[in-house]
């Protein structure tokens, strides 16, 4: 099961160094891979190739850019993947296929070719509950100026929004905040139906 997989838990396989890992991914500029549907289907096959194990794919979404009107509508996913990578490596493994496909941090929130990030490892919390409760309810203004200088799992504003929820409610419905204690789909379901409508998925 892949509630079982992300808790830890599932049997005698549980025991070995794989990890479950949510990812969201993001696009909304073109990349030597093409346009930004292309440049997501990359990212999958760069991860495969450097020996994750995709285990589950949400559908494409079109949503708006976050803030609103900052750039080109966003294609979004979220996919769960496998590998034997502690939080370190899976962050180097991300930032060197960004860079692959030409992203380049210029901007906080601006457009991008890509975006891989880590959303949650398993029940995973990094660096600790009070580091993350700061982050978590760090007002919007203040995000615009402040990034963490370390890995912050699970990701701090995965609550909060439709265009991380949505794909990831497909392929991780179950998984629970290990300290929100809520699920995905409960996650999702208590975001304004509004901000919901403007993640529409892809033909």
């Amino acid at each position: 099961m892949l509630q079982e997989q992300l808790s830890g838990g599932g049997g005698p396989d549980s025991a070995n160094s794989r990890k479950s890992v949510l990812l969201a991914l993001g696009s909304n500029l073109t990349s030597q891979a093409g346009p930004p549907v292309e440049t997501l289907k990359t990212v999958l096959q760069s991860l495969s190739e450097r020996g994750a194990t995709i285990r589950a794919v949400s559908p494409f979404y079109a949503t708006p850019a976050f803030p609103i009107g900052n750039g080109p509508d966003f294609v979004n996913a979220a996919l769960c993947a496998e590998a034997d990578w502690d939080p370190a490596q899976w962050l180097e493994v991300c930032h060197g296929i960004e860079a692959e496909l030409d992203r380049e941090r210029t901007e906080r929130w601006g457009a991008r070719t890509v975006d891989i990030d880590l959303i949650a490892i398993e029940n995973l919390v990094l660096p600790d509950p009070e580091t993350h409760a700061r982050w978590r309810g760090l007002p919007l203004s203040d995000q615009l100026t402040e990034t963490p200088s370390e890995l912050i799992l699970p990701h701090p504003r995965l609550q909060d929004r439709a265009f991380v929820l949505v794909p990831l409610e497909t392929v991780a419905p179950d998984w629970v905040h290990p300290l929100l204690g809520v699920t995905v789909a409960e996650m999702r379901a208590a975001l304004d139906p509004a901000e919901l409508a403007q993640v529409q998925q892809l033909e």
